[in-house]
């Protein structure tokens, strides 16, 4: 059985202007995607549109109530992780800086280790004005085509790093 994410209650997509699920089946086991995905400020190795992620609590890695910036399609964000089980469950919360309509939106990753690696689901829901305008919009389809590049790119790495491995 694959598992979901587990939304707070102002983040459930039921109650959501935008939501996006993604999923993947990677031939790579758990703790490689998971260091992969934890390792923030390296997501531009395999995913460049990431380019700009900065850790603000001074850890090297992803942990539960870490604070990180990124900027992502130009806009800057300010995140604090929520959820973190390791090589499993990987959650945060965002902000727009600068938005004055309070937008916000969440993030969950979700790991399920498979027989041939494991199975990589990510699902993302925004809310307010600013992911209204921009998201809902002007780019529709925009969260589910921009995660869905991202698990892909997740996938292949992980995968290109298990065959490095096997040499």
């Amino acid at each position: 059985m694959i598992d979901k994410v587990i939304w707070p209650e102002q983040y459930d997509p039921r109650v959501s202007a935008i939501y996006a699920l993604n999923d993947i089946d990677v031939k790579a086991p758990a703790e490689v995607v998971w260091k992969l995905l934890v390792f923030a400020e390296r997501w531009s190795s395999y995913f460049p549109p990431e380019g700009q992620v900065k850790i603000l609590s001074g850890e090297t890695e992803l942990k539960l109530g870490t604070r990180f910036h990124r900027v992502t399609v130009g806009y800057p964000m300010s995140l604090t992780v929520t959820e973190c089980v390791q090589d499993r469950r990987l959650a945060w919360a965002t902000t727009v800086d600068g938005d004055e309509t309070g937008s916000s939106a969440y993030h969950g990753w979700v790991i399920t280790p498979t027989e041939d690696g494991c199975h990589v689901l990510t699902e993302e829901t925004q809310q307010g004005g600013f992911f209204l305008d921009v998201i809902g919009h002007k780019y529709p389809g925009a969260l589910y085509r921009y995660h869905q590049d991202w698990v892909e790119r997740l996938a292949r790495a992980a995968e290109a790093e298990v065959a490095e491995k096997a040499g």
